[in-house]
């Protein structure tokens, strides 16, 4: 493809939630799929397409799966914005549910992470990220030297982070007004991915549960029942899936571990 080269990003690059190097330049546009991406500074008129057609697009998304246009989607420049548009047959889905048709209008992405999804054959779902650097006004004042500070991460296990994944599945797609997944549900799902574990409603609500003491012991508030109060409903878990998304242990590419193929 002609103009400007862009930087690629490797297949296993971390999730574009867990930030860019703080010294790109405002504007820079960052896309990553489970193949790999790119990183593109702004231009006018500039414009870099994903869908399934390697290597005639930028970043390609769901190369395996007929139902991902060969071109799905484009991101382009224009008055120093970045502006996201539908090329394909199915809808891009955004965050707070917000579906994006080829006969809608292009609309701007904000600064920060967003993540775009696309659901194709047998329910799979691909997950296109994007992050746009903001202006310089919106960053804190430089310190090239200090050391980078880590989020604080979580520690899980493999089968605590399959739970909790299937639980938070809603949040991590960025639906406009999520709740947990009910101990059934979360069962459900994890015998269709992983049906040689015999999962049942209690089964996962003692994986959930110890998730929850655990992180309650190490200071995390909001995830017992004394500090909640009655009723309870969905805060205990709602609380903990907030704080693994927050703290990053929890991100969209996680979900992942629930397509049937593995």
């Amino acid at each position: 493809m002609p103009g400007e080269r862009p930087n690629e990003l490797p297949a296993g690059h971390h999730s574009l939630a867990l930030g860019v190097p703080a010294s790109v330049a405002p504007g820079m546009l960052h896309v990553l799929a489970a193949t790999g991406g790119i990183t593109f500074g702004p231009k006018e008129g500039r414009t870099v397409l994903f869908g399934r057609r390697k290597p005639g697009v930028h970043v390609c998304v769901g190369e395996d799966d007929l139902r991902i246009s060969r071109e799905h989607g484009a991101l382009t420049c224009r008055g120093g914005r970045w502006w996201i548009s539908t090329l394909g047959r199915l809808p891009l889905r955004l965050p707070e549910s917000r579906l994006l048709f080829r006969q809608d209008e292009p609309i701007p992405l904000r600064s920060g992470y967003t993540p775009l999804f696309v659901r194709g054959s047998h329910e799979r779902l691909h997950l296109l990220e994007v992050h746009v650097q903001p202006e310089d006004g919106g960053r804190p004042p430089a310190d090239h030297h200090a050391p980078t500070r880590p989020p604080r991460t979580w520690h899980l296990t493999s089968l605590e982070k399959r739970v909790v994944v299937v639980l938070a599945q809603r949040y991590l797609l960025h639906e406009l007004h999520p709740i947990p997944l009910s101990w059934r549900q979360v069962a459900e799902h994890l015998n269709e991915i992983r049906p040689d574990e015999n999962w049942n409603h209690k089964k996962v609500e003692r994986v959930v549960t110890e998730v929850r003491n655990r992180l309650s012991g190490n200071g995390v508030s909001g995830l017992t029942r004394e500090e909640v109060g009655e009723p309870i409903g969905n805060t205990l878990n709602h609380n903990l899936i907030r704080e693994l998304m927050e703290s990053t242990t929890l991100v969209p590419p996680d979900l992942r571990v629930l397509d049937h193929e593995g």
